[in-house]
């Protein structure tokens, strides 16, 4: 379910709790810079801001957010259990230390960064332990492909809100997604726009032209039209904006199965499946 909020998109979780889908990422940016690309969102119109443990920059997203004046009730914040985290009482550890550096009482989803082996069930009953508590607003996954998503299945008493996955137009990942649809999983796509190395992709030129958008503009567009959650990274004041600027144009169903149809399995980021 997708509903018109504050000019943007959001979706309603399997929980019921609203999220907008366009976010902004934080990976890899530090001091000032990420307290200002935070403030900057916030004072942008952005909603939704992803963090991680493994960014080791929480104090500043919490600053970012103080800084911007929007109220903590208007926002939705996300972190993720860092890899040497992992296992039921040191989640539940690291959580209270998120907590802290964020400055704030509860995050709105708390997702597991990545599947480590040996670690999966236990952190997970963490995660389902502090939903339980009321301690986070909803629980999720990070980088869980499909044969991931079979495995919580047989141990989890919840399923996830979201799953958080590489994805982009030419890493598209139909049986991640198919399995999200049928489950009432929010597909959540992180370094969607490729960091620019597929921009000059005829597609996606002709279909930026015809719309007189950016390349960027039109790949997040394609996310959030579909009901996929998208946080695109930026520490640049501009870029922010712009990828702002997708809520007052729709693209047509032929562009999209243009776009649909791009997968060359071109990935960012490690594999995931070789945590298996």
């Amino acid at each position: 379910m997708v509903a018109n909020k504050e000019n943007q998109l959001y979706t309603t979780l399997n929980n019921g709790k609203p999220m907008p889908l366009l976010g902004l990422g934080t990976y890899n940016m530090f001091g000032e810079v990420a307290i200002n690309a935070v403030k900057i969102a916030l004072e942008t119109g952005y909603r939704l801001i992803d963090g991680a443990q493994m960014y080791a920059n929480e104090k500043e997203v919490g600053e970012g957010i103080r800084r911007s004046g929007v109220p903590r009730e208007e926002i939705f914040i996300t972190t993720k259990i860092d890899n040497c985290n992992q296992g039921y009482e040191a989640t539940l550890r690291s959580y209270e230390q998120s907590l802290k550096d964020l400055g704030i009482e509860k995050v709105d989803l708390l997702l597991i960064h990545w599947p480590i082996k040996g670690q999966r069930e236990e952190t997970w009953k963490a995660l389902e332990k502090l939903y339980a508590d009321e301690l986070v607003g909803a629980i999720g996954t990070g980088n869980y492909l499909l044969p991931f998503l079979h495995e919580l299945k047989n141990y989890a008493s919840i399923i996830p809100a979201v799953n958080q996955i590489e994805f982009s137009p030419f890493l598209y990942l139909s049986e991640e997604l198919d399995y999200c649809r049928k489950n009432q999983i929010c597909l959540q796509c992180y370094t969607p726009l490729m960091r620019g190395q597929k921009h000059n992709h005829p597609a996606i030129v002709q279909i930026a032209q015809q719309y007189s958008r950016t390349p960027a503009q039109i790949i997040l567009r394609w996310a959030v039209q579909q009901g996929l959650s998208t946080i695109p990274k930026s520490e640049n004041p501009d870029r922010i904006r712009e990828n702002f600027g997708i809520f007052n144009f729709e693209l047509s169903e032929m562009d999209l199965n243009v776009l649909n149809n791009l997968n060359e399995n071109f990935r960012i980021v490690d594999d995931p499946i070789d945590m298996l």
